[in-house]
C-alpha cells in the first residue's frame, strides 16, 4: 500500500496541476489553440520527476529501476486519467461549444469528433508519460560503470 500512496499522491496534484493550467487558459479564452497543450508535458514532466525523486529520497540505497519506472507511470497514468475525466466533463457539461469551436478549427463536420479528442487527450497524456518516465529514470538508475571490480 505504502509503494501506491506516493505516486497517486503526485499524479492527484499533477492533474490538479494540469487542471489549473486548462482553466487559466479558458479564462483567457486561449484554450482552443491547441499548442497551448504543449506546456501540459512540462507540467506532467515536472511532477514524474518530482514522484521518482520524492521516491528514491525514501528508498535510499534500496531503490532499484523497476520500483522508479512503476512509480513515474502511475504517477502519469493518474495525472491523465484524472485530467481526461475533467477534460470530458468541462467539455460536455461546463462548456458544450467547447468541441464545436475545436472541431470547426481542425477537423470540419465529424459525428464522433467528440470520443476522437478524449481519445487522442488520453493517447497523449499516456506516451507523454512512457517517454518521460524512461528519460528521468536515466537520471536515477544507478550506473554500473561507477564500481570498480578489484581483483
Amino acid at each position: 500500500m505504502k509503494n501506491v500512496t506516493l505516486p497517486i499522491r503526485f499524479g492527484v496534484a499533477t492533474s490538479g496541476s494540469l487542471i489549473a493550467y486548462f482553466l487559466i487558459l479558458s479564462l483567457l479564452g486561449w484554450h482552443t489553440n491547441v499548442f497551448f497543450s504543449l506546456f501540459n508535458a512540462v507540467i506532467t514532466g515536472f511532477g514524474i520527476y518530482e514522484a521518482i525523486k520524492y521516491y528514491k529520497l525514501q528508498e535510499g540505497k534500496s531503490f532499484r529501476y523497476s520500483t522508479g519506472f512503476t512509480t513515474g507511470l502511475t504517477t502519469g497514468g493518474m495525472a491523465t486519467l484524472v485530467f481526461t475525466i475533467f477534460f470530458a466533463f468541462y467539455s460536455t457539461e461546463l462548456n458544450p461549444g467547447f468541441l464545436e469551436v475545436l472541431s470547426s478549427q481542425w477537423a470540419g463536420e465529424y459525428e464522433s469528433f467528440e470520443a476522437i479528442v478524449f481519445f487522442v487527450v488520453a493517447v497523449m497524456g499516456f506516451s507523454t508519460t512512457i517517454v518521460l518516465t524512461l528519460t528521468f529514470m536515466q537520471l536515477f538508475k544507478s550506473s554500473n560503470n561507477l564500481k570498480k571490480n578489484r581483483n
